[in-house]
């Protein structure tokens, strides 16, 4: 039996060879938190026990290092491996093992961060048998997920009124904390768990993150919801009818890689059907897919069958800045809805301007006061430009105090609207008007303190009238709901654009859905009276993210046997590129969207429970991704269980990538001149076995696309059916990408195919 619990003897002699090398220089060295990763669990094996990862510290580390022998997290369900606090040496010592994969840092993860429902319900404009939303239809059975920073269990969006027993494969837990009793859990919400080594000592959510995203993707239905008066309604999830299991690995200062990786680990085991992730690294610190823990629990939860939806980042409008990229992740941007928050000022001569903003007012009837424009208030010995821009330290409180101040907001962004509003409230003043960019424009919610702002055009004015005026005086009305708005959905301008930066044959991101002023359950705030709402307006790709995650549970609770490839392809090949105004989806610049913006489009959760033709992405694809990637067959072996036999084709490049069977195309190069031929195939999901596809190109100026063949014609025995795309770049196209579709329609189905090609 003692053998059980050793290496093979070459390992074993490797890791002593290196630790008497290192073990001086590693005591010299200030230990770091490590992530080991080692690949595929394996079932009923010695090499997936706490034990055997113990071991391998215990070779390696000084034999008084005791606490760091520990280790931190174990991994033993979806994969395997361990984190542990390690020198640079010893991380590099390990790396060099024989079953590991990959030895990285712990990286600190960044949180991406209602009527939302009902607009994408209008905006389809789909005839259903199926009621959206309303339905516990096969849905009390899906487990949701969410990876966030835990829950507020009291919420009354987390109520179990209505559900039946918790399902039999639901092996999770209820972790007690201080404050996070079992008798918190119901059968709405039937499991919560937090990890230690994030400093969290409970389930329970202080920040509001997670409670906003898991109400989103299923809270009960909350009759009069609102966020302090504002977006007055009833609150629901994607599918109210879904359990919902919380994990806590999200803090103050951010989310642990390793911590994520244990919850993903811990989502496999517990049986969730879905995992929902508004969390990813920052675009500027983006790893390669074998160092993310994201990729990493993604793809394993992935072969067990369970999908996971991830948000693109707020790093727009910048190219190449999308997160969560790799294909078996379904990644999430953000768009607006079909309303918007008011906040108008009256000018002393009368003169109405309408401007955005959030804020209370305890008096219905504004008060009025002086004007000042930030440049003419600026500190002794400060730029004027500084002050102009309300930059910290710029302005003279003697100059502003008891005035409302007039900014503009620096083009180059170097300073947000939440810090101008801290540096003209410490100065005095008792109101802000931010002159902006039309584009860069969003209702922002700046609490009890009066504020709007306006576009370049209406700051014009009202610097006019402070010039021909001796006195010029404001009143900033308090915020007013307008719905509907047009257009909607626009692409938000924080929402992260594509092409991915790690491969650009693989488009990102996936699909869009409602990611601004989103209103969603909340924990109430510390000094809360009984008054004090519960919900609130939050906007970002961590918003979009749980609309998504809905989505997938609402397809999945009627189409019960679809992998997560289908589910991602029905959202994806069904997904709307027109707005409420029946025009192409623009940017917040008013110009059409690309996919590198929207991805397939704005979701459409009820076409997609009838698409007619799935792209089914298999495990082969996703694994010949990473040999075309320039992974190893060895590297990959070790990803796999030894029942999963599975060898990399002789020939591989990165050019490759654009050939896995994924619903949208993209080529991250074509020369002009150049001819290129994609393959795809796609599955008969519909009522009708006997039914033909004819094939639809919009293709742009540049770029040709042909198709063969031209028809695709199944039948009874006749499920899956394949075809070829050619791209061929004329020799007088610019040089720049290139955007189109093809449509494969048997007169009622429509399944679009975005593509994007770059021509050089």
């Amino acid at each position: 039996m003692f053998t059980m619990y050793l290496f093979s003897s070459f390992s074993l002699i490797v890791i002593l060879f290196t630790s008497l090398i290192f073990i001086s220089i590693s005591s010299l060295q200030t230990p770091k938190h490590y992530v080991v990763y080692m690949g595929s669990s394996i079932e009923a094996d010695v090499h997936n026990s706490e034990a055997y990862y113990l071991q391998m510290l215990d070779t390696l580390l000084p034999r008084e290092e005791s606490e760091r022998r520990k280790g931190v997290h174990h991994y033993k369900h979806a994969f395997r491996g361990f984190s542990a606090m390690l020198t640079e040496e010893e991380a590099a010592a390990l790396s060099g093992h024989d079953e590991v994969v990959s030895v990285f840092e712990d990286p600190m993860l960044q949180l991406h961060t209602t009527r939302s429902w009902d607009f994408l319900d209008s905006l389809s404009r789909v005839s259903s048998s199926f009621p959206i939303y309303n339905s516990f239809h096969g849905s009390s059975d899906i487990i949701i997920g969410v990876v966030d920073t835990g829950i507020w269990p009291e919420s009354p969006s987390f109520s179990d009124k209505g559900f039946g027993e918790i399902p039999s494969k639901w092996k999770g837990i209820c972790m007690e904390g201080p404050d996070f009793n079992k008798s918190n859990c119901n059968r709405k919400l039937i499991g919560a768990r937090y990890y230690k080594s994030t400093g969290a000592t409970s389930a329970r959510d202080s920040n509001g993150h997670g409670t906003h995203t898991a109400s989103t993707v299923a809270g009960a239905h909350v009759v009069g919801a609102s966020d302090r008066g504002l977006a007055r309604g009833t609150a629901k999830g994607g599918q109210p009818g879904c359990r919902i299991a919380a994990y806590k690995t999200c803090t103050a200062d951010g989310c642990s890689g390793s911590a994520m990786l244990k919850a993903m680990d811990d989502a496999v085991h517990d049986g969730v059907d879905i995992i929902s992730i508004s969390i990813g690294l920052n675009a500027a610190f983006t790893s390669d897919y074998l160092s993310d823990p994201i990729a990493i629990g993604a793809f394993h939860a992935e072969l067990k069958g369970i999908m996971v939806i991830a948000s693109a980042g707020n790093d727009g409008p910048n190219a190449s800045t999308v997160t969560n990229v790799a294909p078996w992740l379904f990644t999430v941007a953000a768009s607006n809805i079909d309303r918007d928050f008011q906040s108008s000022v009256i000018l002393g001569s009368g003169k109405v301007i309408r401007g955005a903003g959030i804020h209370f007012s305890n008096s219905t009837r504004p008060k009025a006061y002086s004007l000042v424009y930030a440049r003419n208030a600026a500190a002794a010995s400060k730029p004027v430009e500084d002050a102009r821009t309300c930059l910290p330290g710029s302005l003279d409180p003697k100059k502003v105090s008891g005035k409302v101040v007039v900014c503009v907001m620096p083009r180059d962004a170097v300073i947000t609207k939440q810090i101008i509003k801290v540096v003209v409230e410490d100065a005095g003043a008792r109101g802000l008007i931010l002159v902006n960019q039309k584009e860069k424009i969003r209702a922002s919610d700046f609490g009890h303190f009066p504020f709007s702002e306006v576009d370049m055009t209406d700051g014009y004015k009202i610097l006019k009238y402070m010039l021909h005026t001796k006195s010029p005086t404001v009143k900033i009305v308090p915020t007013v709901e307008i719905k509907p708005t047009k257009p909607a959905p626009v692409v938000a301008l924080f929402s992260s654009r594509g092409p991915a930066s790690l491969t650009e044959n693989i488009l990102k991101p996936d699909v869009m859905a409602p990611g601004v002023l989103i209103l969603a359950a909340l924990p109430p705030p510390k000094t809360a009276k009984p008054s004090t709402p519960e919900f609130g307006l939050r906007s970002g790709t961590s918003m979009s993210c749980p609309h998504v995650s809905g989505a997938a549970a609402f397809v999945k609770a009627h189409r019960p046997s679809w992998t997560p490839s289908m589910i991602k392809s029905a959202l994806m090949t069904t997904a709307m590129t027109y707005d409420n105004m029946r025009r192409p989806v623009t940017n917040t610049s008013g110009l059409t969207s690309t996919p590198h913006e929207t991805g397939a489009g704005e979701i459409s959760p009820q076409r997609a429970i009838n698409p007619g033709l799935v792209f089914e992405t298999t495990t082969q694809d996703y694994l010949q991704f990473l040999c075309y990637y320039g992974y190893s067959q060895k590297t990959i072996s070790k990803t796999l269980t030894k029942a999963t036999k599975f060898s990399c084709p002789k020939k591989t490049s990165k050019d490759l990538i654009s050939d896995i069977n994924y619903p949208s195309i993209s080529i991250g190069n074509l020369r002009r001149g150049q001819r290129k031929m994609i393959k795809r195939s796609v599955t008969n999901v519909g009522l009708e076995k006997n039914v033909t596809y004819v094939a639809h190109i919009e293709a742009p100026e540049g770029l040709v696309v042909k198709v063969a063949p031209k028809r695709l014609v199944f039948g009874e025995n006749v499920h899956k059916v394949s075809f070829k795309v050619w791209f061929y770049g004329e020799k007088s196209a610019s040089k720049r990408y290139h955007h189109g579709s093809l449509e494969w329609s048997d007169g009622y189905h429509s399944v679009r195919s975005v593509f994007s090609v770059n021509i050089n």
